[in-house]
């Protein structure tokens, strides 16, 4: 049984389609990273899998159909998601905004690794969110994910518009999550880190799946190449 399974996923926004029929599975444990240009449909795939916007087709988590829940449900279902921009209450402090990443009624089998994983939060529990680096925004936003126990984590770009040393460490914390047997989509704009960390990866042009494969696959002559830049499918 996978982790997630999405079937004939289609995002619109008015008249544009921004998602066509995307279909996909997420085993249990497995790293599946998003790739493509701007404006390939990365960003509105995770938004319609989460039912933060409108989305038509089939979103089963485990075994359990959840096309038709609201994201509260989903959250509290076991799968959660990273925003782009991270989205912290920038007003509250560190340890307020990870209070609210807990869902009520669950086990919290994550708080006890959040120190370990992010000791830098630790030490800036009584500061301010808004006053933290980039970095240490991600990294907050990333533990108040993981605080409400999920099975299956989406991240969306979580590299974006952080210098290259702190780029270091958020895929140190990525790797991390993976070795923990977690399931995860990332979204990413970063190429060559996602295929360093991913099992495997799908490439969206337009709002459709142009390769898939993994990341020795993509690494062949000419396919990430075509899903980029050029106009007919890979299929591998």
């Amino acid at each position: 049984m996978s982790a997630l399974s999405l079937t004939e996923l289609s995002v619109s926004y008015g008249a544009i389609t921004a998602v066509h029929g995307l279909s996909l599975d997420l085993e249990d444990g497995e790293f599946v990273a998003v790739l493509g240009p701007n404006g390939a449909g990365k960003t509105s795939t995770l938004a319609g899998i989460m039912r933060l916007i409108a989305a038509k087709g089939s979103v089963r988590l485990g075994d359990t159909d959840i096309s038709s829940w609201s994201t509260e449900r989903i959250v509290h279902a076991g799968m959660t998601l990273v925003p782009e921009g991270r989205r912290i209450f920038a007003g509250l402090t560190v340890a307020e905004n990870l209070r609210l990443g807990k869902a009520a009624g669950k086990t919290h089998e994550w708080e006890s690794q959040i120190d370990q994983l992010f000791p830098i939060l630790r030490d800036r529990s009584s500061q301010a969110a808004g006053t933290l680096s980039g970095g240490e925004q991600q990294q907050l936003a990333m533990a108040r994910a993981l605080l409400s126990d999920p099975t299956v984590l989406l991240l969306d770009e979580p590299s974006l518009g952080l210098a290259p040393s702190v780029v270091d460490r958020i895929f140190e914390l990525v790797t991390a999550l993976r070795s923990r047997g977690l399931s995860v989509i990332l979204v990413e704009q970063d190429v060559e880190r996602s295929l360093e960390v991913c099992d495997r990866a799908i490439v969206l042009a337009s709002g459709e799946v142009v390769a898939n494969g993994t990341p020795a696959e993509l690494r062949k002559a000419g396919v990430l190449q075509e899903a980029y830049f050029g106009s007919s499918k890979e299929s591998i």
